[in-house]
C-alpha cells in the first residue's frame, strides 16, 4: 500500500517520464509496463519493450507488429477512455494512418468516433482485404452510438411535434390538463376551491402524416470527421420517424444526396468522402430544391463555414430561406469536441440574419431539434455552447 506521498511521487513519475527517475524513483511492476507504453508514444527514444533512454517527443516506430503489441499493452494498463485518447494521439503524432490499412491493426484498436473518422478518410485507398473488417469496426461504433441517442431523439422530437399541434377546442380525451391548469390559474375560485377554465388546451389528434421536413446538409471536409459520423447516425434515426421527412446531403466542392441510404447509417458513412474543398453555396442551393413546404421545414447546416464558393450568394440563399419561413439551424460542429476553427466573419453574417452559428454536442442535439420543431429562439443554445 502506497502512502499519500509515495502515491503522489508515483503519479508524477508516470507523468514526467524517465527524466524524473532521480527525484521520483524508477517504476516497478505494472507501473513499469505503463511507463513503457507511455514512453513509446510520447518519448523519442522510448521503446514498447521498455527502453530507458527517454527524451521528450514521439518515439513509437511505425512497425505493424510493434504497434499491435503496444495497442494490446495500453488496453491492458488503461481504461477505454484513456486508450481512445492515446490511439488518437498515436495516429496524429506518429502518422500511423497507413498501418490502419492492415487487418491485424484493426483487430487490435479500440473502436471510437475518431477511429471511424480516420477509416472513412482512408476509404478510397483501403485494400479489399481490409474493407470488410473496417465496416465491422464502423458498425460496432455506429450501433453503440445509435443505442445511446435513438430513444432520446425520438422522445424529444415526438414531444415537440405533439406540443406544436396543440388545439384550443379539444375533445375531453385530448385535453392537456397540465397546460390547461397553468394557463387558467388566474381563474381560481377560492369559494369553490377549484379552477373554472376559460380556455382549454389539448393535444392535436394523432397524425400519421408527415408533419415536418428536415434537411441535414453536412460539410465533409477533413476537420468535420466526428460531425460527419454523428450526422449520419442522427439522420438515420430521424429518417425512421414517420412524422418526419428527412433528407441528408453531404458536400465538399460537389454535392451528394445520401437520403436513399438512410436505412443503414453504415452505408451512409461509407458514402461520404472526407477531405477536399468546400462549396457551401452550392450545397445550400441543392438543399433549397428539397424544401417544398418552407414553414414546415427545418434546414440544418453543419459546417465550419469556410466557404470556397460564392459567399454573397450563400448568405442570400440563407436569408431567402429565413424569409420564406424555414427554420434554419447552423452548427459549427456536432461532436463532443466543441467548435473547431471556423470562419468568424461568416458566422457573424449569419447571426445578423437571425441565424446564430454554434457547436452542439450529440447529447444536446435531440433538445435542439425539439426547439427547432417548436420554432423556439435558438440563441439560448448558442449562448449555452459559446464557451466551448
Amino acid at each position: 500500500m502506497h502512502t499519500a506521498d509515495e502515491e503522489r511521487l508515483r503519479r508524477w513519475r508516470l507523468v514526467l517520464g524517465g527524466a524524473a527517475d532521480g527525484p521520483c524513483g524508477q517504476p516497478t511492476g505494472a507501473d513499469a509496463g505503463m511507463d513503457a507504453a507511455l514512453a513509446a508514444l510520447y518519448d523519442s527514444a522510448g521503446d514498447a519493450d521498455g527502453g530507458q533512454n527517454r527524451q521528450r517527443s514521439a518515439g513509437l516506430s511505425a512497425s505493424a507488429p510493434r504497434v499491435a503489441r503496444w495497442l494490446g499493452d495500453i488496453r491492458e494498463y488503461f481504461p477505454s477512455t484513456v486508450v481512445q485518447v492515446m490511439q488518437a494521439d498515436a495516429i496524429e503524432r506518429l502518422n500511423l494512418t497507413s498501418l490502419l490499412l492492415e487487418p491485424e491493426m484493426l483487430t487490435a484498436v479500440e473502436p471510437d468516433v475518431h477511429l471511424v473518422g480516420t477509416l472513412l478518410s482512408l476509404n478510397r485507398v483501403m485494400p479489399d482485404k481490409t474493407k470488410d473488417l473496417a465496416r465491422q469496426v464502423v458498425r460496432r461504433v455506429v450501433e453503440e452510438l445509435e443505442r445511446r441517442v435513438a430513444q432520446r431523439t425520438r422522445a424529444a422530437v415526438t414531444g415537440a411535434l405533439n406540443r406544436a399541434t396543440r388545439v384550443d377546442r379539444p375533445r375531453h380525451a385530448d385535453i392537456d390538463w397540465n397546460r390547461t391548469i397553468r394557463v387558467n390559474l388566474k381563474h381560481y375560485q377560492p369559494e369553490y376551491r377549484t379552477i373554472v377554465p376559460e380556455r382549454l388546451i389539448g393535444y392535436g389528434r394523432r397524425n400519421t402524416a408527415v408533419q415536418r421536413d428536415v434537411v441535414l446538409c453536412v460539410d465533409q471536409s477533413g476537420s468535420m470527421a466526428a460531425s460527419v459520423v454523428y450526422s449520419g447516425i442522427f439522420s438515420a434515426v430521424l429518417a425512421s420517424m414517420r412524422s418526419l421527412r428527412t433528407s441528408l446531403v453531404v458536400f465538399d466542392t460537389a454535392v451528394v444526396d445520401l437520403t436513399d441510404q438512410l436505412s443503414d447509417p453504415v452505408e451512409v458513412l461509407f458514402g461520404t468522402q472526407l477531405g477536399g474543398g468546400t462549396d457551401i453555396n452550392r450545397a445550400i442551393g441543392y438543399s433549397q430544391g428539397l424544401i417544398t413546404r418552407p414553414r414546415d421545414s427545418i434546414f440544418v447546416l453543419i459546417s465550419d463555414l469556410y466557404e470556397g464558393g460564392v459567399r454573397a450568394e450563400m448568405l442570400r440563399r440563407v436569408a431567402a430561406m429565413v424569409e420564406a419561413g424555414v427554420q434554419v439551424v447552423v452548427l459549427l460542429a456536432l461532436s463532443d469536441e466543441g467548435a473547431p476553427a471556423y470562419d468568424h466573419e461568416n458566422a457573424a453574417a449569419l447571426a445578423a440574419l437571425g441565424v446564430p452559428a454554434f457547436a452542439c454536442t450529440p447529447d444536446a442535439f435531440p433538445d435542439l431539434m425539439a426547439a427547432a420543431i417548436e420554432r423556439r429562439d435558438l440563441r439560448a443554445f448558442a449562448e449555452r455552447f459559446a464557451g466551448r
